[in-house]
């Protein structure tokens, strides 16, 4: 249980590590996500975010320490059945239709559901383009589809890998209004950015820098930890806190790694 709480946490992770070579990407992180709750992963290009992802949902072992989703350690390929996962590369076809891509994925999850699939792509304002071919889309466009992919079987755990990049501004408002309505709805919602202004919309904040988490708390805690009015000297201060650390080579998995989830 999570100190303070009665609540179980659906993602718990203890000193976990991965290491490419000289380069722990991920290192020593220790975490409890709880129902209800939209968490930030903060941090530039290379700090170890979206290894840290893959290790949480499964895609990659971890070279020490433990991953526990929904109950389970991880890798455990059965669970990646009952979360939402958005890659930062856009997952989806490019030789299918919009509709096709939709229709491909909630099959994959044992969806059949209409509805499910109108409501996703409507979201993400793509429910007038069923037709047209993912090649023929913009980048933008891409991530919005590749979003509508990850929300189709409606996940009570949803892990999104830069989500709004590329995505115009008025969407983005509303792509975070519907993060908040499922949060509101009791699912837990993990969100990995290296964009300050979208930081104050989540409910709990990890900085992450060289693997390793700077701070953690709300963006009101840690500006207030750091001494300044924004996030985005926060972090910098933090960081030159932590230095020489963040000397460090960049930490993200290699182009190459292709470890997949466990049976």
């Amino acid at each position: 249980m999570t100190a303070g709480t009665d609540v179980a946490p659906v993602v718990e992770a203890r000193e976990l590590r991965k290491v490419f070579g000289p380069i722990a990407a991920v290192d020593g992180i220790s975490l409890d996500f709880t129902p209800g709750r939209i968490y930030g992963l903060l941090g530039p290009n290379g700090s170890g975010k979206t290894t840290l992802i893959r290790l949480l949902v499964g895609l990659a072992r971890p070279t020490s320490g433990t991953a526990r989703v929904l109950g389970t350690e991880m890798p455990e390929r059965q669970v990646l059945g009952r979360i939402g996962y958005m890659t930062q590369a856009d997952g989806i076809y490019a030789d299918l239709s919009v509709v096709e891509n939709a229709r491909f994925f909630a099959s994959m999850y044992g969806v059949r559901d209409r509805t499910a699939i109108e409501e996703a792509l409507d979201l993400v304002d793509l429910g007038g383009r069923h037709s047209t071919p993912v090649e023929e889309l913009s980048g933008g466009m891409r991530r919005r589809l590749s979003l509508a992919c990850a929300l189709v079987h409606r996940p009570r755990l949803l892990f999104l890998d830069e989500p709004t990049v590329g995505v115009d501004p008025a969407l983005r408002v509303v792509f975070w209004e519907h993060f908040r309505r499922l949060a509101a709805d009791g699912a837990t919602i993990v969100v990995s950015s290296h964009v300050m202004d979208e930081a104050d919309r989540c409910d709990e904040l990890l900085l992450i820098l060289n693997g390793r988490v700077l701070a953690r708390g709300s963006g009101a805690q840690i500006r207030e930890t750091a001494g300044t009015h924004d996030l985005e000297g926060a972090f910098l201060r933090l960081a030159g806190r932590a230095a020489p650390a963040a000397e460090a080579p960049p930490r993200e998995a290699p182009p190459n790694d292709r470890e997949g989830a466990a049976s």
